[in-house]
């Protein structure tokens, strides 16, 4: 019985989830970049600049395209590159 409301809770709430985890993905990337690679701080030290409730979303990065990658288990990820001159700019959004 339990396993059946869980998941009709999950039904219910899965397009507002979806929509939360791909706006925290897309932060967590762009805030995490330009703190790595405009601010020259760790990937771990810039966790600590993520808002509460975010502690699910996961940061890594590929040092030689200068780009960090959040992801949001199941749901969403975001990468956000770093362009001299430009900044961290999020990529293009794909579902």
């Amino acid at each position: 019985m339990a396993v059946l409301a869980l998941a009709a809770l999950l039904a219910a709430f899965w397009r507002p989830l979806s929509g939360y985890a791909a706006v925290g993905t897309a932060y967590g990337a762009h805030v995490a970049c330009s703190c790595r690679y405009a601010g020259g701080r760790s990937l771990k030290d810039c966790a600590k600049d993520f808002e509460g409730g975010m502690e699910l979303v996961s940061l890594s990065e590929d040092r030689a395209a200068k780009t960090v990658t959040a992801r949001f288990p199941l749901l969403a990820s975001a990468t956000a590159t770093y362009r001299e001159g430009w900044g961290c700019l999020l990529e293009p959004y794909r579902r």
